[in-house]
């Protein structure tokens, strides 16, 4: 009997970190079911592998597509990238569960902390559950390209069970309110979320400016949490962290959460100052893994923060810049950019006012067809202008008007201590990614993390072997979900599989496009390299383009 898909002539890079090796791949229904050489066999449909490395479907452990799944079931830009599943509700912040007049709530705090529109998620989501593990039926419904895990989301749990009081700093749980909260999480994880997620960090606020719920949570209260977990059978526990003003405090919250629930995800990264990050952490992480449980962290591949240019973030935080950019389109823009009073009023502002962040952490990505993300060399906006005897707003408006308004300029907010990037992404306890695909949607665009680490760091800086890289992106975040049957190739295992040419692989340039509901723009980055990506057994893109098959699962079973 004929297969119904062999790849051919690969070379199989399993996601173990071993060595490839070149062989056949034969897929049935959604399951691998031989990999060999199978030349003796037939197939319904081939691909050919030759020149290519054929590996398992990458595990994105930090997203926030949690809405745009409803409008667009692709996952655009990740499933561009070799993305096969992707970890939805992190930093707190979920849509379950949700009581009916929590909804506006709910979508308001989404857009505060994520930049995701609250007209977008209100009008564009069914909203036709309440409890978690409803909101995870619904998801299923909407037939996503990609499989999907949730995680239960602190905001909206607090949020439910104390209402108005739960942003309040000096709000302490009751104990009434902590066995509510113990139960939702219960019920949750029973009922197929993979963990319980939350934001402590200041900068997430609501709309009137108050901290999201659970910024100021007691340990006691995550305890009570970790408890819910394994009352459900066992969960994950994934955390945004304020590093920055209650470190210690910080640290003593993931021990308590390793020793208590076991399993520990945050958001990392080497920061913006210590000149020996990447030791310091190793060693810290090292620590809790011996002597606390299973913890690791998840890390940008490159500094990050925003795209400025003339989309919608704008250089210069100014009255008369605000107006070019309030523009209905980019033409109208550049013609005002090429007027030149219009011009010399706006290059008059900026050098009054200046860029809205420092010009020594603005990158230009350049104007070709691959951005310019040279992490451990790259020229700054500053050191442009400087060579130039210009201004850096002076710069600005040339690269614009020289681009047609396509360049964009990569402000560095965060991990900018960009000689610690490398070695950090080395780490043991380290996986790669942290590109909050779907979020922060006009701002940045880094879904494309998978592509750049496997480009850019073990191809072109050789920091990893290809098949530790894969390994990274594939088996070990799979194991930080506890997924079965996915992120190895091995007969038995579930079908999701890249197959793709390590040499060609590169990033694309961040393009806005207003193609999200009621017309609001986003950014979005594709890939070369890519020939298919599949996903149970399904061809999901080819050669960079959807396929239109949607076979994802919601994953609610995990090797707890």
């Amino acid at each position: 009997m004929a297969h119904d898909l062999i790849i051919r002539g690969g070379t199989v890079i399993d996601g173990t970190g071993a060595a490839g090796v070149r062989a056949d791949v034969a897929v049935d229904g959604d399951r691998i079911t031989a990999i060999g050489d199978l030349a003796a066999s037939t197939a319904k449909r081939e691909i050919d592998a030759s020149g290519k490395v054929v590996t398992p479907g990458f595990v994105d452990l930090h997203t926030h597509l949690d809405a745009q799944v409803a409008w667009d079931p692709y996952m655009t830009s990740s499933s561009w990238h070799g993305v096969t599943t992707v970890l939805t509700g992190n930093c707190g912040v979920t849509f379950a569960p949700v009581a009916p007049s929590s909804k506006s709530y709910l979508a308001e705090l989404m857009e505060s902390v994520e930049d995701i529109p609250r007209e977008a998620i209100l009008n564009g989501l069914p909203w036709d559950w309440e409890t978690f593990p409803q909101y995870l039926e619904s998801v299923q419904r909407l037939r996503p390209a990609l499989n999907v895990v949730g995680l239960l989301g602190h905001c909206a749990v607090r949020y439910h069970v104390m209402g108005d009081r739960s942003m309040a700093e000096d709000a302490v749980a009751t104990d009434d309110e902590l066995a509510r909260m113990r139960d939702i999480t219960a019920e949750a994880i029973a009922g197929g979320a993979v963990g319980f997620s939350t934001s402590r960090i200041l900068v997430h606020t609501v709309p009137d400016g108050r901290k999201v719920p659970g910024t100021f949570a007691s340990i006691d209260e995550y305890l009570a949490v970790a408890d819910g977990m394994n009352d459900g059978g066992g969960g994950l526990f994934q955390a945004v962290l304020d590093f920055e003003t209650k470190f210690q405090h910080e640290i003593d919250l993931l021990r308590a959460m390793a020793r208590r629930g076991g399993r520990v995800l945050f958001s990392g990264g080497v920061g913006n100052g210590n000149a020996d990050a990447a030791g310091f952490w190793n060693g810290m992480l090292a620590d809790i893994r011996a002597n606390d449980g299973d913890i690791t962290t998840i890390s940008m591949t490159r500094p990050s923060g925003s795209l400025m240019g003339l989309y919608q973030v704008p250089p210069v935080g100014s009255s008369r810049w605000r107006a070019v950019m309030a523009l209905p389109t980019l033409e109208d823009r550049l013609a005002a950019l090429a007027d030149a009073s219009t011009r010399a009023e706006l290059i008059e502002e900026g050098k009054a006012r200046g860029t809205w962040y420092d010009p020594q952490y603005i990158h230009p990505l350049g104007q070709g067809v691959v951005p310019e993300y040279d992490v451990e060399g790259g020229e700054s906006l500053a050191d442009i202008a400087a060579r130039a005897g210009k201004h850096p707003v002076e710069v600005i408006v040339e690269r614009l008007l020289e681009s047609q308004g396509r360049e964009l300029f990569n402000v560095w907010f965060f991990n900018r201590n960009r000689a610690n990037i490398g070695e950090f992404l080395k780490l043991d306890a380290v996986v790669p990614g942290l590109g909050d695909a779907g979020a922060h949607a006009g701002q940045i665009c880094d879904a494309d993390a998978p592509t750049h680490y496997l480009a850019y760091w073990a191809r072109d800086r050789r920091i990893a072997t290809l098949p530790d890289a894969v390994s990274r992106l594939t088996s070990k975040p799979a194991a930080v979900l506890r997924l079965i049957d996915r992120g190895t190739l091995r007969a038995g295992a579930f079908a999701d599989i890249n197959v793709f040419d390590p040499d060609a692989l590169q990033v694309g340039y961040p393009e806005y496009v207003n193609d999200f509901p009621n017309g609001k723009g986003r950014l979005r980055v594709g890939a070369s390299g890519y020939a298919a990506t599949l996903v149970n057994g399904e061809v999901v893109t080819e050669n960079g383009v959807n396929t239109g098959a949607r076979p994802g699962r919601v994953v609610r079973e995990f090797a707890r």
